[in-house]
């Protein structure tokens, strides 16, 4: 996903903020800002006793909006587990977030081909999984109506086609249903970005979209936006759950499939009311045209099987 520059008023708000953060009032302070982040601006601040990210929000006046307070939440409990750095401080009410620095490589797409990666992956995210539950549940096929309504109350262009794949949607949901197991907490936007290699270990950053969910949302999720081949989809669900389980695999790719659905309305918002400088439109036609790819797979109702098997 392109990012958008850090804008002289973002930088400006900068400097105002980190005199009204306790952790960080009056200290000397080396500023550097980091690549990433459509909702916020990311900041590393280094006070010479400590290194914290500094992350202030673009802009929530489009039409999806963060509920920030949520966010910081579900962040102090990501950190809880064990998955995600310590939430150092925070300005209620504005979005401001910090959290301590994780000295690492920011994962890529192309990392994730890496089976040595997946499978650490895997491992962070059972442990965000297995922490304390998030603010909030997250049910795909929900936000996916919420978009949809908002896009005809705003009067919106829908992709060509959209609405032909709703009934499809509906036997996607019919698929997973029967075996849907207990909620845990979930990222929901798990992008190669937000995870973090010390060379030991995975961290998981960046919660704006997190809420419980079913676990195999988060691994479609995380394989469908990276764009991998579907013997990776294979080897980070059997990583993830210690053995082979095919309705897994197909529930995760059949979540996967929803996430571009879903998305392809979020880019058609953006584009539509997002102050923020990001060519929505172009990316939402990528997941879309993805979309339509799946549905449209010879192998689509055997996916439906294969995830409603028992």
């Amino acid at each position: 996903m392109p990012q958008p520059e850090v804008t002289a008023s973002v930088r400006a708000r900068l400097d105002e903020v980190l005199e009204r953060l306790p952790s960080l009032r009056g200290e000397h302070r080396v500023v550097e800002p980091l690549e990433g982040g459509l909702g916020n601006a990311s900041f590393r601040v280094d006070t010479g006793n400590r290194v914290v990210v500094v992350r202030l929000p673009r802009s929530d006046g489009g039409l999806v909006t963060v509920d920030r307070a949520a966010e910081y939440t579900n962040s102090c409990r990501a950190a809880e587990s064990g998955a995600a750095p310590e939430v150092v401080d925070h300005l209620p009410g504005e979005g401001v977030l910090v959290v301590a620095w994780v000295r690492g490589r920011t994962y890529a797409a192309e990392d994730l081909r890496d089976e040595t990666s997946l499978r650490r992956v895997a491992e962070a995210c059972r442990l965000l999984h297995a922490g304390p539950r998030f603010e909030g549940d997250v049910d795909v096929f929900a936000v996916q109506r919420r978009y949809l309504r908002l896009v005809h109350e705003h009067g919106l262009r829908l992709p060509d086609r959209y609405l032909e794949y709703m009934p499809a949607v509906e036997r996607i949901r019919s698929a997973l249903a029967p075996r849907a197991g207990a909620s845990v907490p979930c990222h929901n936007d798990l992008v190669a970005a937000n995870l973090v290699d010390d060379g030991e270990r995975v961290w998981i950053i960046d919660y704006e979209y997190a809420g419980n969910n079913d676990a195999c949302f988060e691994l479609g999720n995380l394989w469908g936006e990276a764009e991998l081949d579907h013997e990776h989809l294979g080897s980070l669900v059997d990583a993830y759950y210690g053995g082979h389980h095919d309705d897994k695999v197909a529930r995760a790719r059949l979540f996967a499939l929803m996430s571009r659905y879903g998305w392809t309305l979020w880019a058609v918002l953006q584009a539509a009311a997002s102050p923020v400088g990001f060519d929505a439109r172009s990316w939402g036609r990528q997941q879309y045209e993805r979309a339509v790819a799946e549905f449209e797979h010879p192998g689509f109702d055997s996916l439906l099987d294969r995830a409603a098997a028992r």
